[in-house]
């Protein structure tokens, strides 16, 4: 009776046309949309952690019970974004954030080079694993979840913990544990059948109600960008309007859920595409699922937002958006102040700010319309391909599968995000 019930949504939100018997007919063949939910993962997502780091994740990820590999993913990619040179305005230090007085009593000599250096990874990520499962095991007594006593005893110290019996009532420490907790699903690899997202649908919607708009390489919809729209612009947007905000940049919403395999694939969720496919801090495009192997996306430059499809060689994975994860991530259009500084970003914003100032016109669009964070990560050159563009919404079709007349003019081939 639910499953009707959520079919009955779906044709309600989305229509009679095209999308709508797409997007129902893929719900359909998935299945049984209430049962078979995830069980506990047992490692990491597909290129979730940078291919330099997974193996030493993996390994002191599993130091101690309370500690996971994607509980210890989550941490470093909340303190550094996986940068190992990122320095914070508190004077915390590499990938994994540590203060000079913190690194001096618990940072170890992961790799036997007999230095101990809070620059180098190999050192980093040991040190913050066995900080970890030091602090658990002053806690191991409390009452409680293990982990999330131990992440509590990590941002307000054991003390805290072991006096309140459990996480204190400080609501920086609580939102710190939840933090972690809601990301850590985005860095582990789903052991079972993920459940569908409420608000797909919705958000499939606002997307194609976009269809048609011209591309604008930094554009989030706004009135003095006409509405335009890169092409994380579009997704961020398109989930604001179901309530869940999205990081601005491509590689950040990323991990904003749990990732479906290929195979598993829902309208609503995520796609994501890179030349590097072994870690999703190179991923440089995103579009929306809709089902039948297509997606809707802004491409590049030049084009419109349109269908395209999802099975091309540079295809990275996908993201099956949660308000839990999505909560987690760094807020939309902050990353720069809660993240620790990357002097390479910085230097690149300071250059492009200088170039705004000029009139300087990047990549055949004004400056102004785009933001520091996607220069640095959806910059890019012109797309390989494409074909004609998607005029407008397409008419109805009478089969949930994509037919030639149904997607005449949806681009072929790979994308370059501008």
């Amino acid at each position: 009776m639910r499953k009707f019930w959520l079919i009955g949504s779906l044709l309600a939100v989305l229509g009679t046309g095209f999308v709508a018997l797409l997007v129902v007919g893929v719900f359909v063949v998935a299945g049984n949309l209430t049962g078979g939910g995830a069980g506990r993962a047992t490692g990491l997502a597909k290129g979730s952690v940078p291919a330099a780091y997974q193996a030493l994740v993996q390994k002191w990820g599993n130091l101690c019970p309370a500690l996971t590999p994607a509980l210890l993913a989550s941490q470093l990619y909340q303190e550094s974004g996986f940068n190992p040179r990122a320095r914070s305005a508190a004077a915390a230090e590499g990938i994994a954030q540590f203060i000079p007085s913190t690194w001096a009593s618990h940072g170890v000599d992961g790799d036997k080079d007999g230095v101990r250096d809070v620059w180098n990874p190999a050192d980093a990520i040991p040190s913050a694993a066995s900080y970890d499962c030091e602090l658990a095991s002053y806690v191991k007594n409390v009452p409680g979840d293990q982990s999330a006593n131990m992440l509590a005893a990590y941002n307000a110290g054991p003390d805290a913990v072991i006096r309140y019996g459990g996480i204190p009532p400080y609501s920086e420490t609580r939102n710190y544990v939840k933090t972690i907790r809601g990301l850590e699903e985005s860095f582990s690899a789903p052991a079972g059948r993920l459940q569908p997202s409420e608000q797909a649908a919705a958000a499939i919607s606002y997307a194609q109600g976009k269809l048609g708009t011209p591309y604008l390489w930094g554009g989030t919809g706004t009135a003095a960008q006409r509405g335009r729209f890169d092409c994380s612009g579009l997704t961020q947007a398109a989930y604001e309007s179901v309530g869940i905000d999205l990081p601005r940049v491509a590689n950040d919403q990323y991990n904003a859920g749990p990732h479906p395999a290929r195979n598993e694939l829902l309208p609503g969720d995520l796609v994501f595409f890179s030349d590097d496919l072994s870690n999703s801090r190179a991923i440089r495009h995103v579009g929306i699922y809709v089902g039948g192997g297509y997606m809707i996306d802004a491409p590049r430059t030049g084009a419109v937002i349109r269908f395209d499809p999802v099975d091309t060689p540079d295809y990275f994975g996908a993201t099956r958006v949660t308000q839990a994860a999505a909560a987690a991530l760094p807020e939309p259009g902050a990353s720069d102040s809660l993240r620790p500084v990357d002097e390479d970003r910085e230097a690149a914003r300071k250059k492009a700010e200088a170039k705004e100032k000029a009139g300087a016109d990047v990549g055949g669009v004004d400056a102004k319309g785009a933001s520091a964070e996607d220069m640095g990560a959806e910059g890019g050159g012109a797309e390989a391909g494409g074909g004609a563009a998607v005029a407008g919404e397409p008419s109805g079709a009478a089969s949930p599968s994509p037919g030639a007349a149904a997607l005449a003019g949806a681009g072929v081939g790979p994308r370059r995000a501008d």
